[in-house]
């Protein structure tokens, strides 16, 4: 009896990872085609390097502020490790939001750069939203500001690499006041 009741368990436990493991590569699946649908970002696909996804990005701040997510880092189409963003910041915030974002990489450089280990954005990096919506930041080095009607209405900033990268953001749901600085710092770990 014991024995049937540990493969029940065993086979259980077995199941439900299996389900979570699919679940989490469908959320990748499901985030680079919401990615792939926008007109600005899709060029980037067909001439990157590589890129990272994060499916899905927490955010909240009462003056004092954070965010974390995990993705996955992919070259050539194939899924080259796992990464982490964390992000602190402080001033004037309010709220919480869920957003997913992708970093493009323009070459093998900045590839390198981003899975060394240990990657922050400096000033010069900005995130370019693909939904509808405005946006203002000031980084620790620096401000940034955009606007997108979203991927549906064609009318976009356009962008381009800034130091071989180019980052861009899809809200999922929230509401956020922010006027804060802060940085995103991304880990990397190879499969």
């Amino acid at each position: 009896m014991k024995k049937i009741q540990l493969l029940l368990l065993v086979a259980i436990l077995f199941g439900v990872s299996t389900v979570a493991i699919a679940a989490e590569i469908e959320d990748y699946s499901s985030t680079i085609n919401v990615f792939r649908e926008s007109p600005a970002v899709m060029k980037f696909f067909n001439n990157s390097y590589g890129y990272a996804v994060f499916p899905t990005i927490g955010k909240a701040g009462f003056v004092i502020g954070g965010s974390y997510g995990n993705g996955q880092v992919y070259r050539g189409g194939e899924v080259t490790g796992k990464s982490t963003v964390v992000e602190g910041s402080i001033g004037f915030q309010l709220g919480g939001e869920a957003f997913s974002e992708i970093v493009f990489f323009q070459d093998k450089r900045a590839y390198d750069e981003f899975t060394n280990g240990s990657f922050e954005f400096d000033a010069t990096a900005q995130a370019v939203a693909i939904t509808a919506g405005a946006q203002a930041q000031a980084g620790t080095k620096g401000v940034s500001a955009g606007a997108s009607a979203g991927p549906k209405t064609g009318v976009q900033a356009e962008t381009n690499y800034v130091k071989g990268m180019a980052t861009f953001v899809h809200a999922k749901g929230g509401l956020m006041y922010e006027f804060s600085v802060g940085e995103q710092k991304f880990t990397f770990a190879p499969l």
